[in-house]
This record gives structure tokens, C-alpha cells and sequence, in this order.
């Protein structure tokens, strides 16, 4: 769980910066995606995560999720990442079952917890350049 904790910290400091053409450009390409599960009654959450990533590097995010909802973790990138993913795990790192969708440049998780609290969204850059990424979540 240290290894978890200092990868959350981590990248939190690299959400300080001030965003980017690439930045703008890779929430855009989440959003377009994300706009496939409003039609489905979700809702946009305010807010993102953005940052950079590489190939073979992967970002941690704990969000606080609640029993009896449904969510959509969206992450956008440019075009040099050739192929992202999305994961989601429990608090103590153990994956949980979750419906995937892979695009290229795009991936999402959606996800329905049985129970409340903390959980962990994973999101990689599995195959392409160093990237911008914003990642944003729905629910409904």
C-alpha cells in the first residue's frame, strides 16, 4: 500500500502544471468519448486529471466511490499514444470486475462497486510516444 500512496502523491505533483496545447487536445479527446455515456443518462463529474505519461508508465488515481451508483472512467490522450488502458482496483489493489473499452488513443472503465469507499483507477500508456492524457469520470 506505501507503493500505492507514493505513486498517488507523484502524481499529484505533476497535476500543478499549467496545461498545454497537448493537455487541451487530450481532454477534448475525453470528452468526445466521454459524450457516448451521456447518452446513457451520466453525468460529467466537474473536474479531471491531467498530466504526461510514457510508454510503459502508468498513473494512480484514488477516488471515493458510492454502492448503487454507475461510473465511466474516461482517459483521452494525442495521437502519439498509439494504444491506453484503464483498469480499476480496490483499495488494497485487487482488480475488480469492470466493463472496458480500448480506442487507440482513448480507453475507459465503467464500473458498478457493491460497496462504498475508496478504490483505484490505474491508467497506462501501453504502446506509442510520450503523451498529454487528462482522465475524467460520469456517473450516474
Amino acid at each position: 500500500m506505501k507503493r500505492i500512496a507514493l505513486a498517488l502523491t507523484f502524481f499529484a505533483s505533476t497535476l500543478i502544471a499549467a496545461p498545454d496545447d497537448d493537455r487541451v487536445a487530450a481532454r477534448r479527446t475525453a470528452l468526445d468519448l466521454a459524450g457516448a455515456w451521456s447518452n446513457d443518462g451520466f453525468k460529467l463529474r466537474d473536474g479531471h486529471w491531467a498530466g504526461t505519461f510514457k510508454p510503459g508508465g502508468a498513473k494512480l488515481v484514488q477516488v471515493n466511490l458510492y454502492a448503487g451508483n454507475q461510473y465511466w472512467f474516461t482517459l483521452g490522450t494525442t495521437d502519439k499514444a498509439k494504444k491506453v488502458a484503464v483498469s480499476i482496483f480496490d483499495e488494497s489493489g485487487k482488480p475488480v470486475a469492470f466493463e472496458r473499452h480500448e480506442d487507440g488513443a482513448r480507453a475507459a472503465a465503467g464500473f458498478a462497486p457493491t460497496s462504498s469507499g475508496p478504490f483505484i483507477v490505474k491508467i497506462e500508456e501501453l504502446d506509442g510516444q510520450p503523451t498529454a492524457f487528462a482522465l475524467i469520470y460520469s456517473y450516474k
